[in-house]
């Protein structure tokens, strides 16, 4: 089976148009529906048409707490009052430092309601970091007037290093001893009047309804604007490429971060424009969460499932230990969604033969590109194909142009869901943009088929990711990357390419432990990390694997000959990794610069795998 459809949602009517200078631009031809002024408009209109329906639905004991429509509309309308009361406004908005949960939600409604800015900001920075120099960093460009925490206890570290005693702390639970703390109940007791009904009425396309702050590539975190504009446009287009969310009101069980725009800036956004319920799921992706995913899965029938690739490891892993829970799963299921990383075939395969066993046909597995700036989806695959990789076509509403780039097509961005700049930051907003007022996102594209533009685009990496090695050779990073991890699954979580203006590759890798320890079959049961990845049986067979890799190779530009295993974990304070868990390439490669140079060494020290030995034995 080819890259065609297998099924189709929405439109893949692309009109193309190529310069003599090589530029390509696309847009599709299915123009953008209408959409509101204000996300909170829909609000008002489920408030309205469903009153009763949950909207939300948390974890709380052996059941859930659930909040409706029309009661989330009146307390939505009393919070936004009290921020008003606070001379809260434009400039002095609200600061959310907690993971998803109902009162967050509400807060940052209301904060829209009223027309203040409000920033949700990675809990990572309070409860991992230990200098919390990102949180200062994020709160002192921000410039709250308000800051909320679900729990006091729980973030009193980082807020009594940060946050100024004359900045209001609003709570959920746990008040403590800040003289400045009020509690979230208190806020519902404030009367909305005129005041709210001027600003409501106020809002509009270009209000700045939420500011996210994102970790580049270097550097502390830069606060990307989103107005109302941006996100109801791109919800608009959502529901016109998965044109079945207009038939039927979405279902979610979520844990995706709401300080990242996959969850914030999509699932949470999509619920509400399309009048859903969103069950706010506990668990995470991790060892130590992953079994709250499982007791959710149990209580929920989704109609739409959304998940970078790890968390799909684990889902898989429920769903083949568990008849039961599969039928759950698969029920009324729509639409499996992944962004984040590149999803494995082997998942692939396993998540649709699920599929068809359960139900007797495929689902829609999907993904798209985008970014943070981008709404988050500029491109989408809105087809079932026979495998990962499509990033699929432009949305309506959004205009792709492709700028040769050496052998690459660098892909800029243009419309109403891309954002206006970033938060007091005029020099990062001035370069952010092309002279057509194209967004540079940084990514590289190639057409899956170069005559026809219905058949959408695969992600070629980061134009910034790429090197030369010293013969001159250009490496095409993201791509190589992918397959090389893919080609290791399970035994690496992660890992980075080096070898710019080196004679060869390598593979900085942070292993899983768990699959590592399989492997090290010469170690007890109960060994150590470091005795772990020291077990020459775990490093002959990760030598055989690098040694068959190699034989897959077409040439110098992919053909990875070193190996180092990263036992120290990347490091969030040393900017190793991003709040929303993806590597910072050039920090890596910065602060372990000794483990690169014994990497690309000319004669390595024994404990890099080196392809040319024919075994690790020192």
């Amino acid at each position: 089976m080819t890259p065609s459809m297998i099924g189709v949602a929405g439109s893949r009517d692309i009109e193309r148009t190529t310069h003599a200078d090589g530029i390509e631009v696309q847009r599709n031809r299915e123009p953008l529906g209408p959409y509101p002024a204000r996300l909170t408009d829909r609000l008002e209109r489920w408030a309205a048409e469903r009153p009763a329906q949950t909207f939300l639905a948390e974890r709380d004991g052996d059941g859930w707490r659930t909040i409706g429509y029309a009661q989330t509309l009146a307390v939505v309308r009393a919070l936004a009052q009290a921020l008003l009361d606070r001379g809260l406004d434009a400039e002095r908005g609200v600061a959310i430092l907690s993971d998803n949960g109902i009162d967050h939600a509400l807060l940052g409604l209301a904060a829209q309601y009223a027309g203040i800015p409000y920033a949700p900001v990675s809990p990572s920075y309070s409860l991992v970091s230990k200098d919390y120099e990102k949180l200062r960093s994020v709160l002192g460009t921000f410039g709250p007037g308000l800051v909320y925490a679900d729990d006091a206890a729980r973030f009193d570290a980082a807020v009594s290093a940060v946050v100024p005693p004359e900045i209001e702390l609003v709570v959920s639970h746990s008040p403590g001893t800040r003289t400045n703390t009020t509690l979230f109940a208190s806020l519902l007791e404030t009367t909305p009047g005129a005041a709210l009904e001027r600003a409501h009425a106020a809002v509009g396309l270009d209000t700045i309804a939420k500011v996210l702050f994102t970790s580049g590539t270097t550097g502390m975190p830069k606060g990307v604007t989103c107005t109302q504009r941006m996100m109801c446009s791109n919800s608009q287009a959502f529901g016109q490429m998965f044109p079945f969310v207009q038939a039927r009101p979405p279902v979610l069980l979520d844990w995706l971060p709401w300080n990242h725009t996959f969850g914030g800036n999509q699932n949470f956004n999509v619920t509400l424009y399309y009048g859903g319920t969103l069950y706010i799921n506990d668990g995470k992706p991790t060892p130590a969460l992953i079994e709250r995913t499982r007791r959710n899965m149990r209580d929920v029938s989704p109609t739409m499932y959304f998940d970078v690739p790890k968390g799909f490891e684990y889902v898989v892993g429920f769903l083949r230990e568990d008849p039961e829970l599969r039928k759950r799963f698969y029920d009324r299921l729509e639409l499996i969604k992944y962004a984040g990383a590149g999803m494995s075939p082997l998942l692939w395969d396993d998540l649709q033969s699920f599929a068809r066993e359960t139900t007797g046909k495929l689902v829609l597995i999907s993904t798209s590109l985008g970014s943070t700036e981008t709404g988050p989806m500029a491109l989408v695959a809105p087809f079932l194909a026979d495998g990962p990789g499509h990033v699929g076509v432009p949305i309506p509403g959004v205009e792709v142009k492709l700028v040769p780039s050496g052998s690459k097509k660098e892909l800029r961005l243009r419309g109403p869901s891309i954002t206006e700049g970033y938060w007091r930051a005029p020099d990062l907003t001035a370069n952010a943009f092309d002279e057509e007022g194209y967004y540079k996102i940084g990514d590289a594209l190639r057409h899956v088929d170069p005559e026809d533009p219905s058949q959408g685009f695969l992600f070629d990496g980061r134009i910034s990711e790429d090197f030369k090695l010293d013969t001159g050779t250009w490496v095409s990073v993201g791509p190589l990357r992918q397959r090389v991890l893919a080609h290791f699954a399970p035994l690496f979580a992660d890992g980075v390419i080096s070898g710019e203006s080196r004679a060869q590759l390598a593979l900085l890798a942070f292993p899983d432990l768990a699959s590592c320890r399989e492997l090290a079959t010469d170690v007890a049961p109960g060994a150590s990390a470091a005795e772990v990845f020291e077990s020459p049986a775990l490093r002959e067979a990760l030598h055989a694997k690098l040694s068959a890799l190699a034989q897959t190779s077409t040439g110098s530009a992919t053909r990875v000959e070193r190996l180092i295993v990263l036992v120290e974990p990347p490091s969030l304070d040393a900017g190793e990794i991003t709040d929303k868990g993806s590597l910072n390439t050039r920090a890596i490669l910065t602060r372990r610069e000794p483990l690169v140079q014994e990497a690309h060494a000319d004669r390595p020290p024994d404990h890099v795998i080196d392809v040319r030995k024919s075994s690790v034995s020192p």
